[in-house]
């Protein structure tokens, strides 16, 4: 049968010759076929191993006629809230609903619950109780074990319980899904199925669970925010398919059982993935409502690999994809290079190229491939290991093979750049030719902040590594002639980050003359190693206090310090630096942040908004 959008109706399954699904798949996202979109590269992948396979997409939860169109599956029913956490997808970080939702038609928010892996999962179980029921995406797993939720400001169970499925898919789900649906069609019960790499499952005993490491219980870390980080240090620990051990939870009469991570897939498994037959966009009938937002950030753009070693404190990537970088072959990104310039929307522009981080194409060492990812120890922080291979040969043969397609114009570089990974490189061959041939005028990196004490908790590299990378830019444009500039990233009310803080970077911006249009809270999003700073006020890896800001007006304080030039923000600015004791920097001097207040009977000063500038003005404009 030739290339086709999967079924979603009845009729779809009729023009197929299909009286039954092997596989339903639910997912919180609008159906979009393309290889960014995880329920699609699983589904396809699935097809490819010759089941029949359906999508349900934003199902109407509040009852079981949407979930039951496609009729009972034979093997199974998968479940995923989509790309991002459905909470995540719902709420700001002051915990305001969206008005928008990328991921669904024409960007309409409400076409999904909150927490859609569990409801989605309560309501197939009220259809079928002996359905095997498997869940998986990034809500699934970042939630697999007992978790705190920043929404409810509560610590959740395990989400595989919740939802009352049979197994939790983590990470990306490739090598899982093909072996689970192999012993499902074998004939194996899901209950029983308790050996697959990156999978957990419940059970009443241990009797047959075996090298593991248990963790405080549920009620335990309910009542003790040290137990809390003390579970949560052992899962970021072990959290590596090759030395990582199986971990155990108790929550009440059963327990939650994480086997060890599954193992990284091979260059060869990659271009299989991203060679399946995708559509790549969405399915025809959201045209009506505009389309599926989202697709327009990777329509044109290539992954070439999955992993990063870069180990932010706030990345949720290290319990997700890993640490370990898995590269597609050249062949195969070229491939796919080839597919983009055929398409009839293409213009000429490649929009990026990369992954997590676009220049991390190989792995840090050759040790994470032989004994797994050091237990102890980040690859780049505090400083780049002795071991580390910063070499970004094989990306720049990538960039320059792709820059000169037919039909290429231009090849942009936008996702995440680790400007610490291309400093510890020997040479400046790749900033060149970045600065000259992938860089649309700014370039956008994630500095995050300039305070020791809060990069030192995020991970990140400090100030003056940010500091030297500017002026390497900037050099580099000059001698080339170009006139681009560098937009930095700053995160405000991270753990660690009290007023002072945030005063140290309102300074920092002063200084570059940056004057952001828009600024970013940190979210405690679940798994990651920052929000167990948020929940305990603690560092897990050291045991340290750490300071958090969870105050709604502080937080507003430390962001209206990173927009201190907006007129709407003077009296937060002003509070926050009476507050941080800084009264130095209200008045008229060059340094100052803000003018005094305009006494009774006096003119008032200029409030005039500033323009948005860039914040490093790199060379002159040719003529």
């Amino acid at each position: 049968m030739k290339n086709d959008f999967l079924p979603i109706s009845r009729q779809d399954m009729e023009r197929r010759g299909w009286s039954q699904l092997d596989f339903l798949f639910v997912s919180g996202d609008a159906y979009v076929d393309h290889p960014s979109f995880g329920p699609a590269i699983i589904c396809r992948l699935l097809e490819k191993q010759g089941y029949r396979v359906g999508m349900i997409a934003q199902p109407d939860w509040r009852s079981t006629a949407d979930f039951k169109k496609l009729g009972k599956p034979r093997l199974g029913v998968l479940v995923s809230a989509g790309n991002l956490d459905s909470m995540l997808n719902k709420y700001t970080a002051a915990k305001k609903i969206r008005s928008k939702d990328n991921y669904s038609p024409g960007g309409r928010a409400g076409c999904r619950p909150d927490r859609a892996t569990i409801v989605y999962g309560n309501r197939i179980r009220e259809l079928w109780k002996d359905v095997p029921l498997i869940i998986g995406g990034i809500e699934a797993s970042l939630r697999r074990f007992a978790h705190y939720d920043y929404w409810s400001d509560k610590i959740r169970r395990s989400i595989l319980i919740d939802s009352r499925a049979d197994l939790l898919v983590y990470g990306m789900g490739e090598k899982q899904i093909k072996e689970i649906a192999a012993q499902l069609a074998a004939g194996i019960k899901a209950g029983d199925i308790h050996s697959v790499q990156g999978t957990c499952y419940l059970t009443d005993t241990l009797d047959t669970v075996w090298d593991y490491v248990e963790v405080p219980d549920y009620e335990a870390i309910c009542r003790d925010k040290t137990k809390f980080a003390a579970a949560f240090q052992v899962q970021y620990l072990e959290q590596d398919p090759v030395r990582g051990k199986r971990i155990v939870q108790n929550h009440g009469e059963t327990y939650v059982v994480q086997n060890p991570p599954a193992l990284p897939l091979t260059t060869a498994e990659m271009d299989e993935i991203y060679e399946l037959p995708f559509q790549r966009t969405y399915h025809p009938v959201y045209e009506a409502a505009g389309g599926v937002p989202a697709i327009q950030e990777v329509k044109f753009s290539l992954v070439s690999h999955r992993g990063c070693f870069g180990g932010c404190s706030f990345c949720a990537i290290v319990s997700h994809q890993g640490r370990m970088i898995q590269s597609r072959s050249l062949d195969s990104i070229i491939k796919e290079a080839k597919i983009l310039t055929s398409l009839p929307d293409f213009k000429g522009y490649i929009h990026d190229v990369g992954g997590p981080t676009a220049n991390f194409r190989l792995p840090a060492c050759q040790e994470q491939t032989e004994r797994g990812t050091c237990r102890n120890r980040q690859c780049l922080y505090p400083e780049p290991c002795r071991n580390l291979k910063a070499d970004h040969a094989d990306y720049l043969q990538l960039l320059r093979i792709l820059r000169n397609l037919p039909g290429v114009k231009k090849v942009f570089v936008r996702s995440g750049l680790r400007y610490d990974y291309l400093l510890a490189a020997k040479d400046d061959v790749f900033l060149r030719e970045l600065c000259q041939y992938h860089v649309s005028g700014q370039l956008k990196v994630a500095p995050e902040h300039v305070s020791a004490k809060v990069t030192r908790l995020m991970g990140k590299a400090g100030k003056d590594v940010y500091l030297k990378f500017m002026k390497a830019y900037q050099q580099v444009n000059r001698e080339l002639g170009k006139e681009q500039y560098l937009v930095p990233y700053f995160m405000s009310s991270h753990p660690g980050a009290g007023l002072r803080e945030a005063v140290e970077l309102a300074e920092f911006i002063r200084d570059l003359n940056y004057h952001p249009e828009q600024v970013q809270d940190f979210i405690p999003t679940p798994g990651s190693l920052s929000t167990c700073m948020y929940y305990t006020g603690l560092n897990p890896l050291t045991g340290e206090k750490v300071y958090v800001a969870k105050e709604p007006h502080e937080k507003r304080l430390q962001r209206a310090l990173m927009q201190y030039r907006d007129p709407k923000n003077y009296s937060l600015v002003y509070e926050a630096l009476e507050k941080a004791n800084r009264q130095d920097l209200i008045g008229f001097g060059p340094k100052c942040l803000i003018r005094p207040r305009v006494r009774a009977g006096e003119k008032p000063f200029s409030r005039q908004r500033h323009k948005q500038r860039p914040t490093a003005k790199a060379g002159k404009k040719r003529k």
